[in-house]
């Protein structure tokens, strides 16, 4: 009998059965971790005004479930809306009204919290403390992003003639819009300088001197310090068209008082707003009708110390009854 022969007459008895399973096992360098099932994982896309606030509530989530991964990426409140309809994330990230065809196409939103967009220039601007005092009324905010009558500070009110430079968003965004509504245009109607996300139109309000812009609330004022980032100031609304900031009008010095401000409704709404996670049609997958059960109840909480207004009761318990 040759040894070919007996080799695989002794597989047959069973001999061998278990040395291929011991030769061939692998063996790993480190811990095995499992992949997350599709149903383990959220995937987020949209508005950067949201962004901050998602990423807080991700954290917190996670901790009550480990298991949980979420892909979260900022791109503009029309690319979360896109990517909502187009099935190519779970929730949209919003931070305007939601369109009445978005809705006929599926668009399935729900209110999660409240911010703001914001006028800023540059903290350095030679009109700095007469734009802190005078702040600036519609008409005039009117007149720089949409007539462009307006071409140097001078013309806005103040005392020296340096130009004026807008900046505007490129993208789709929530921020835009809402700027636009405002101002009674829509975000294609805004002059200036088109640059791209929130991020964006800091930068280059930052550099430029004499630079205006406009901004989410999230961006503009850092979150440990409460206080507007280095190098950005807010322009105030004179609300009342007096010439001047009053009293009641003035509270953007901290994060704290412009969210009370918004809470309260002394801010103007617009540009104050909902902002919505919005999913093609009411979700399926229970993790994330968790994950959204979990915002407008244990997460509304994480909502002021990150910068953003809790809903109220009202609106949280329609919202959840939607689920």
């Amino acid at each position: 009998m040759d040894i070919l022969t007996k080799f695989m007459r002794r597989i047959k008895n069973g001999f061998y059965f278990f040395i291929p399973l011991c030769l061939y096992t692998p063996i790993l360098p480190y811990p095995y971790t499992p992949i997350p099932s599709p149903e383990e994982t959220i995937s987020i896309s949209g508005a950067f005004a949201l962004y901050p606030m998602v990423i807080k509530w991700s954290e917190e989530f996670k901790k009550t479930h480990p298991k949980v991964k979420f892909d979260i990426s900022a791109g503009g409140a029309g690319k979360g809306m896109s990517d909502a309809l187009g099935g190519l994330v779970d929730l949209g990230m919003l931070s305007r009204d939601i369109f009445p065809e978005e809705i006929k196409k599926g668009a399935f939103p729900v209110a999660v919290a409240k911010d703001a967009v914001l006028p800023t220039f540059n903290s350095s601007n030679p009109n700095a403390k007469e734009i802190l005092a005078k702040g600036m009324k519609i008409t005039v905010l009117s007149n720089i992003f949409v007539n462009g009558t307006l071409k140097n500070w001078k013309q806005a009110g103040f005392s020296t003639s340096a130009p004026i430079r807008a900046y505007t968003r490129s993208d789709a965004s929530g921020a835009g819009e809402t700027w636009g509504k405002y101002l009674n245009v829509k975000q294609e109607d805004l002059l200036g300088i088109g640059v791209f996300g929130d991020p964006g139109v800091l930068q280059a309000v930052k550099k430029d001197i004499t630079g205006i812009g406009y901004n989410n609330i999230g961006y503009v004022y850092d979150p440990k310090t409460r206080k507007p980032i280095t190098g950005i100031a807010v322009i105030p609304i004179d609300i009342n068209n007096n010439g001047k900031i009053d009293a009641d009008e003035n509270f953007y010095g901290t994060l704290d008082e412009l969210t009370k401000a918004i809470a309260e409704d002394k801010y103007p709404s617009p540009p104050a707003r909902v902002s919505f996670l919005v999913s093609k049609n009411k979700p399926q997958k229970k993790i994330v009708t968790e994950f959204l059960k979990w915002i407008l109840t244990d997460g509304q909480k994480f909502n002021n110390e990150t910068g953003y207004i809790s809903l109220p009761k009202q609106i949280i318990d329609t919202e959840v009854k939607k689920l």
